[in-house]
């Protein structure tokens, strides 16, 4: 059997790792290949896949250290959580408004100067009202994102539990 019990956590963690790689992967695909323009809110999603993604991945090689496991767990579900909050609010607020000028997003992306550091993934180019008009088989980006985020928390609560 492919998931086996005792190596639950693992896997969990290689998956959440590579799969939250492939999402900021699709999203630079859809941007550069596709014209597809992110606005702060998804940019701000990008880093929090890739934060996901550093903390699952460091959590995977240290597979030995319980404790360390079940913190990164831990925290690999509450960045989860906290990507859901981003890809609701940016449907249900940012997406509505005309401008996405001074939200948490913007804000926090310009003291990061995150545009600066790497422009080809961290760059905005839309503003969210923009932004929203983009679809993915009929539903939003924000949607697809918040997704994969509620599903990153639930598989990291998941293993918290099996152990």
């Amino acid at each position: 059997m492919f998931l086996q019990r005792s190596k639950f956590p693992a896997q969990a963690l290689a998956a959440i790792f590579f799969a939250s790689l492939a999402a900021v992967a699709a999203a630079l695909v859809a941007q550069h290949a596709f014209g597809v323009k992110p606005c702060p809110w998804c940019v701000m999603q990008r880093g929090v896949f890739l934060l996901i993604a550093l903390v699952a991945g460091l959590t995977w090689l240290l597979k030995g250290m319980r404790p360390v496991r079940s913190a990164g767990l831990l925290l690999t579900a509450v960045l989860g959580a906290a990507g859901v909050a981003a890809a609701a609010f940016q449907h249900e607020v940012a997406s509505k408004l005309a401008s996405c000028d001074m939200t948490f997003a913007d804000r926090l992306l310009s003291a990061l100067d995150l545009e600066n550091l790497l422009p080809s993934v961290f760059m905005v180019t839309a503003s969210c009202s923009e932004a929203a008009a983009y679809r993915l088989l009929g539903l939003p980006y924000e949607i697809w994102s918040g997704l994969l985020f509620a599903a990153i928390s639930v598989v990291c609560l998941i293993s918290l539990k099996k152990r």
